[in-house]
């Protein structure tokens, strides 16, 4: 098998996952030319401690179900099997560990880039990464120059991916759900039938 050079690092809680994640995780490893795409499910993000969030088990299920059948997609359980919290940081370095020589690309959000100077070492985790894969809608304004006086170097690693905009949310799915409204094209069949088996978010 050929030697994988460039890894895109697409991180969520994916409680669930929708079709809008698939066509953002398209767009970036096509944009990028990413070899392959690791689907990071979080047990427990630092940044979500006060949200109810599925079992871990059956979000990786539902993970599993939405990427079958994409070789360039996988699963990974980096943030899954060690102990929380989970930092970015250390979910790169970790990776990296793991797959020694590949390059390492982290996709975000433009909100996210926005809120990166607040990230645990930020500095450092930007010097870990090849390249910071942003997401960005059209309506997202990202001040670059500002954020590079704040984290030097910044600018060098951001790589836009020109993202269509998709007004798909999981917290959406969730409360369709909830409140019995239909949301079965929101998923992938497989995804949508698992939900109804394991009665999840009733």
């Amino acid at each position: 098998m050929a030697e994988l050079k460039r890894i895109g690092i697409f991180g969520g809680t994916f409680d669930p996952p929708h079709v809008g994640h698939l066509i953002l995780a398209e767009e970036c490893r096509t944009q990028l030319d990413l070899d392959k795409l690791l689907w990071v499910v979080t047990d427990n993000p630092p940044h979500k401690q006060t949200v109810a969030i599925s079992p871990i088990e059956e979000r990786v299920k539902l993970v599993e179900l939405t990427i079958q059948g994409n070789p360039a997609f996988e699963l990974s359980r980096v943030d899954i099997d060690r102990p929380a919290p989970h930092f970015a940081i250390d979910t790169v370095r970790i990776l990296k560990q793991m797959m020694p020589g590949a390059q390492m690309f982290y996709l975000m959000g433009g909100d996210s880039l926005h809120d990166l100077p607040t990230w645990k070492r930020p500095q450092d985790f930007i010097r870990e990464c090849d390249g910071l894969g942003v997401m960005r809608r059209h309506e997202d304004q990202v001040d670059l120059e500002s954020l590079e006086k704040v984290l030097p170097g910044v600018i060098r690693k951001v790589q836009i991916v020109e993202a269509p905009i998709l007004e798909i949310s999981s917290r959406q799915i969730r409360q369709r759900i909830e409140e019995g409204e239909a949301y079965r094209y929101y998923l992938r069949e497989a995804v949508y039938r698992a939900i109804q088996e394991l009665g999840m978010y009733r």
